[in-house]
């Protein structure tokens, strides 16, 4: 068997102890003789499965007891649509643009009401975090929306944005479980699996029990109404129930490798040893504003879009695998998720060295 260094954005590499673990129990889990595929989700042994993987979480974020964790289907994009249906209120929300996905949450969100793009980082290829200290924020806002972890750009928030007291719902599908967060600070905190926990087709959504209610935009499905999912403990209808049990067995991984902030210290290491190199390096040249960078997603290029291409080409063949750049932006952006072993960063690293002693 060989298996290669994974730097893809999303569906993306996964700690390779869980996916032993689960060929494991393909036929036979715990004893039931069969699979988590082939479960009733309404089983006493998928309720376990289900109640574990929240109480694991739970653990790991310090979520507060008045914060329901929901693991609801349709990716973060769905959520686009869904925050406002269920929150929008005034029909008012201020959205911060700092890349595609904050992009194409904004152009849904107004589809239900009026949506202020308060500060923006699209004038510089959002290569950075626009200051969000002293924003304008409106007055009658629902809430501040945001993208914490920009996966095309890699830019990160250091520092969340002052909402003067509005709710703060953020995406963080690519950071998700990458470092401590104190989930008080947000009204909703979401994000897909797929990039640091789990397989695609999961989507995690910690909300805060006030903001969940029967006041919906008129219209709004049954389905997605946050009430609906919160009431049925994620089990109104067949959840991505083997999405959950592989979420669940990651979590247990992070539990064993010291939680978050062992996470996140490992991450800044793994994240140093490709930012020290690119920011020396005389022929890849990192894209992103130093103090905005992300730990999850390294965008880096050459200046040149054949070398590019040959670099990713090279790359592949060395089974450094999924290093290009996203359509919208080109050149090759590095994800190191949180299963990314940090001897896959050294070999990346070693091989960048090689390619810019035969291309310079």
């Amino acid at each position: 068997m060989k298996r290669v260094y994974n730097f893809s954005a999303g569906p993306a590499v996964l700690p390779e102890e869980v996916l032993k673990e689960a060929a494991d129990e393909m036929l036979d889990y715990n004893g039931t003789g069969m699979s988590v595929m082939e479960m009733s989700h309404r089983s006493q042994s998928f309720q376990e499965i289900i109640d574990t993987a929240e109480a694991d979480i739970r653990e790991l974020m310090n979520i507060p007891d008045n914060y329901k964790v929901l693991f609801l289907q349709g990716g973060a994009s769905q959520q686009f649509a869904m925050i406002p249906m269920n929150l929008m209120k005034n029909r008012v929300a201020d959205y911060i643009i700092t890349g595609q996905w904050a992009k194409k949450a904004a152009a849904e969100a107004e589809k239900y009401g009026k949506v202020n793009r308060i500060a923006s980082s699209a004038d510089k290829t959002f290569s950075y975090i626009p200051d969000c200290s002293d924003l304008p924020i409106s007055e009658d806002a629902d809430y501040v929306y945001i993208c914490e972890n920009n996966t095309i750009y890699g830019t990160k928030y250091k520092t969340l944005p002052n909402t003067k007291g509005k709710t703060l719902i953020a995406d963080v599908s690519s950071c998700f479980l990458s470092e401590p967060v104190d989930v008080s600070k947000y009204g909703v905190i979401y994000g897909g699996v797929q990039k640091n926990i789990g397989p695609a087709g999961v989507v995690i959504v910690i909300i805060r029990e006030d903001l969940i209610t029967e006041d919906v935009l008129p219209g709004t499905p049954t389905m997605l109404t946050y009430k609906t999912q919160a009431d049925a403990k994620s089990l109104y209808n067949t959840p991505p129930a083997y999405g959950i049990y592989i979420c669940g067995k990651v979590f247990k991984w992070l539990k064993k490798q010291g939680g978050l902030a062992a996470m996140k210290e490992r991450n800044e290491k793994k994240a140093k040893i490709l930012y020290d190199y690119l920011d020396q390096s005389k022929l890849f040249k990192g894209t992103v504003v130093k103090e905005d960078r992300s730990l999850m997603n390294v965008p880096f290029v050459t200046g040149d879009e054949e070398l590019d291409a040959k670099f990713v080409k090279e790359a592949k063949a060395a089974g450094l695998e999924n290093l290009k750049g996203h359509r919208t932006v080109g050149g090759m952006r590095a994800s190191i998720y949180n299963a990314m072993p940090i001897e896959g960063v050294e070999a990346l690293v070693a091989f960048m060295k090689k390619f810019e002693e035969e291309n310079l």
